[in-house]
């Protein structure tokens, strides 16, 4: 079974199409990627999201939350996977006025439980470095116990697709 990396977008209920494609990203110079090399690159999906908003997401941080998802996936991990996925989710979320549901804690992969808590204020100091907006929106693994994603602006976007350590969650 293929790995999958996801990025959901939240939207507004004007702009919702039927949408379920899949396709591959032909000329990257569209998205401003004139110099990437996308020998390597994989297929690309984009669905819509049933499953936003879920009855235990807290979105209390939000104005207005989303009401409708579409989830832009890469078929392939990989970093120029991770960077097609982004200029793709940055191209439709500046289209859509979306913001980007990244779909875990950006900076943070899972590990060692003893260090987990030192991981996790690692992600959170990384995240808050950039300029935009990014919130965390919690929601229910189980057994009562509560865990958050990522949720941002176009503008934190942008500066996290230029950051070194650039990467989206898996």
């Amino acid at each position: 079974m293929p790995h999958h990396d996801y990025t959901r977008l939240g939207r507004s209920p004007s702009r919702v199409p039927a949408v379920k494609r899949h396709g591959l990203v032909r000329e990257p110079a569209v998205l401003g990627l004139h110099a990437l090399d996308t020998a390597e690159a994989g297929m690309f999906f984009l669905s819509e999201d049933d499953c936003i908003l879920a009855e235990d997401e807290d979105y209390s941080d939000f104005s207005l939350p989303p009401v409708q998802g579409l989830i832009l996936a890469a078929g392939c991990s990989g970093q120029v996977n991770h960077v097609l996925l982004g200029h793709l989710a940055l191209a439709a979320a500046q289209w859509l006025h979306a913001t980007v549901d990244f779909d875990g804690v950006l900076g943070y992969t899972p590990g060692d439980q003893a260090e987990e808590a030192a991981d996790l204020a690692r992600a959170r100091a990384l995240v808050a470095t950039l300029p935009g907006t990014v919130r965390e929106v919690s929601y229910d693994t189980g057994g009562g116990d509560r865990w958050f994603r990522h949720v941002g602006d176009l503008q934190f976007l942008r500066a996290w697709l230029q950051h070194p350590d650039f990467r989206l969650v898996k």
